[in-house]
Parts: C-alpha cells; sequence; structure tokens
C-alpha cells in the first residue's frame, strides 16, 4: 500500500515538475488542468478558477456530513525561476537520482501539492465517510502577489473552513508560524548638473548616504516571539545615478523586513517618516519619498491550540516521534488566509527548506512518502474519528 502510493505521488510530482510555472509570468493554468483531471478522476467536485493571462486555481471538495467544519489542504502552484546556474539535472526534467526527485518547484512546492493529492485519493479509495468537507486547493502567485489567494479568499473559499494545512517544504517539522514580510522602497531626489560643476547639483546619492545611515541604525519597537525570535532589515538594493561625468538626481533603495507577531507595519512607515523629516530640517534640498512593495502581516497559531497538538498526536502514531512545533523566516499564503479568518494552520510538507529557490533543488523519495502518510492520517484523525 505504502509504495504503490509513493510510487503514484512520485509520477505525479515529476508530471507536474514538467509544468514550467516559473514566476513571472506564472503559466499556471496548464497544471491547474493537469491537477484538475487528476482530481476528477479520484472523483471530487472539482472547479477550474480561470484568473486570465494562462494562470489559474483549481479547487477541489469531498463532500462530508457537516458535522464538522472543512479541512482546507493547499499549495501554490507557481515556482521561481532555475537562475543562471546550470543545473547538474535539468530544472524541468523530474529526474530520479539516489532516491531523490530534481527539478524547480520539487521542494518549493510541488512536492507537497502531489503528496496531498494522493492522500486524498487513499482516503476516497477507502470508501470512509467523513465529518466535514475536505477541500484541495492549488493557488497561483504565491511567490509574488499572492493573486490566487487573494481572489479565494474574497471569493468565500474560507467561509466554512474550520483549519488550514500548508504543504510548503518544512523539513519533516511541524510549523505553526511564520514571520510577516514588509518590503518598502525609498527613493531621494536631487537636482543634476554636469559632474565638473557638482556645486550646481543636488546629489541624490549623497543624501541617500544619511538615510541609509539612519537606518542601519533603527531599532524596531516588538516583543520577542518565543517561535521566530526577532525581526530582521536587509538593505537590498540600491540605485542611483546615470553616468560618472553627471551628479544624480535619484537614488532608490529597497529593504526586505521580516517582521514578527505584534508589529505594527503602519508604525514602521511613520517612524522612516520621520526620520525623512528629520533629514529634511538638518540638510538643505533633501526630498524623499517611500513606496510600499509588500505587505505580509506574521501570522501565528498557538502551540496549545487543539489542532496543533492533533498535529502534533498525528505525527508520534505516523513516525513514532515526539515533535514540537516551530516557526519559519519567509511567508506563504497563509499571510493572505489567516488575516483574513483566523482559523488554525500548520505548515507542513516534504523536503528541506533549504531547497527551496536554490539550484539543483530536489526532494527525497523518502521525505514525499512521509508526508503522503502524514497527510492521510490527518485527514483521518479530523474528518473521521
Amino acid at each position: 500500500m505504502g509504495n504503490r502510493l509513493l510510487n503514484e505521488a512520485t509520477i505525479v510530482l515529476q508530471e507536474m515538475v514538467r509544468f514550467n510555472t516559473v514566476n513571472e509570468p506564472g503559466n499556471e493554468k496548464p497544471l491547474a488542468e493537469y491537477i484538475k483531471s487528476l482530481l476528477d478522476e479520484i472523483g471530487l467536485e472539482t472547479v477550474l478558477v480561470d484568473l486570465g493571462n494562462n494562470r489559474a486555481n483549481v479547487i477541489g471538495r469531498l463532500k462530508g456530513t457537516g458535522e464538522r467544519e472543512a479541512l482546507l489542504f493547499n499549495g501554490h502552484l507557481d515556482t521561481v525561476p532555475p537562475g543562471d546556474i546550470e543545473w547538474k539535472y535539468g530544472p524541468f526534467s523530474g529526474e530520479i537520482v539516489d532516491g531523490k526527485i530534481y527539478g524547480r518547484g520539487t521542494a518549493d512546492m510541488k512536492g507537497g501539492l502531489a503528496a496531498m493529492l494522493i492522500a486524498i485519493k487513499a482516503i476516497k479509495e477507502s470508501g470512509a465517510e467523513l465529518k466535514g468537507d475536505f477541500i484541495y486547493t492549488a493557488t497561483a502567485g504565491e511567490e509574488t502577489d499572492s493573486i490566487g489567494a487573494v481572489h479565494f479568499v474574497e471569493n468565500g473559499g474560507l467561509d466554512d473552513v474550520g483549519a488550514i494545512i500548508i504543504g510548503e517544504p518544512s523539513s519533516n517539522s511541524i510549523n505553526i508560524a511564520e514571520k510577516g514580510a514588509f518590503w518598502v522602497e525609498i527613493t531621494t531626489y536631487g537636482k543634476t548638473a554636469h559632474g565638473a560643476f557638482p556645486e550646481n547639483g543636488i546629489n541624490a546619492v549623497v543624501h541617500m548616504n544619511a538615510l541609509l545611515s539612519e537606518l542601519i541604525n533603527y531599532k524596531f519597537k516588538y516583543q520577542v516571539n518565543e517561535i521566530v525570535g526577532h525581526p530582521t532589515m536587509n538593505i537590498s538594493t540600491i540605485h542611483g545615478g546615470v553616468k560618472t561625468n553627471v551628479v544624480p538626481d535619484k537614488c532608490s533603495i529597497t529593504i526586505d523586513m521580516r517582521t514578527v507577531s505584534g508589529m505594527d507595519h503602519d508604525e514602521i512607515i511613520k517612524d522612516f517618516e520621520r526620520i525623512i523629516e528629520k533629514l529634511s530640517n538638518e540638510i538643505e534640498n533633501f526630498k524623499a519619498d517611500i513606496k510600499i512593495l509588500n505587505n505580509r502581516q506574521a501570522v501565528e497559531t498557538k502551540g496549545n491550540h487543539p489542532f496543533v497538538k492533533l498535529a502534533e498526536k498525528t505525527y508520534k502514531e505516523v513516525f513514532g516521534e515526539e515533535t514540537k512545533a516551530k516557526g519559519v523566516n519567509f511567508y506563504t499564503d497563509a499571510s493572505i488566509f489567516l488575516p483574513a479568518k483566523p482559523v488554525p494552520c500548520i505548515f507542513y510538507g516534504p523536503g528541506d527548506s533549504n531547497m527551496a529557490h536554490q539550484p539543483n533543488e530536489y526532494i527525497t523519495l523518502e521525505s514525499l512518502d512521509r508526508a503522503v502518510k502524514y497527510y492521510i492520517r490527518l485527514i483521518e484523525n479530523y474528518l473521521i474519528k
């Protein structure tokens, strides 16, 4: 039974990897159609949600008796690009070597999508009656703007959902918290002039230097989170000037901040605006503005929540090992789901999270097998027993 399910999951994952869903542009619709065909074969009620521009979500539902709220399994269809480094095995090959499946998205996170699909197939074949609906969602655009998750939420997708499992790679751990992602762009403005006469211009790069000095010394207001720890700030990019012999009239930086629960992103912006105001008073002709690029709040399910305890209990049942829920520094579609409806959510999926976005990305067959077994038992514990 176990080997058959692993073989099925392996074949499905290989097929998924062969769909190029690099975002941008995404082009998730062909993969969504493939998944829909598999869900149709299993016997779920399915719908393909066309988002335009060859992008789509796919949703499958297996009806229960309605005694319990629905259990939502979620994953995303898109991947990041393969990158410029040559891969040992093709990024869209799904090649199996030494017990590992290679390809872009094997870990992040087509492996999770494949394991979830085979798990519900096993449940359907068992003939067990569900006490609540099972919902399978594969969404577009998580790697950029979460267009699929946003559409799902806005169209009532969470209305009857009581708990969520996201199949992101978790290194065989249960995760219950993720940091927020707050990305901003700050631009300083000056006045162009010939490089031989800098006194006739206003140097935006020099002004950015003053601003960077302030930002590097900026202290977040927060309480340490017991799961994900401290917030971070990274000055990620800087662009300024056009030629060596021209005084630059514009300079822009982007900043990646990873926040923890309880932090107010609006307060951070107000602090940055105060820094700009301070420099405007201290430096002649200083001018700058701020643009928000990505704004996702930190989300967390408390470790003592009954669903988390059920997830930990299930882990011990399946693997014979104790586990303690952890957290992650990256964001998932939970950053869209949980602010819309604060239901318990865990992140568990095959593969090592360190493999995400890396060249020669892979997952092991063992981790894929473990995920299928875990998902089956969790569905049983939540919707059947």
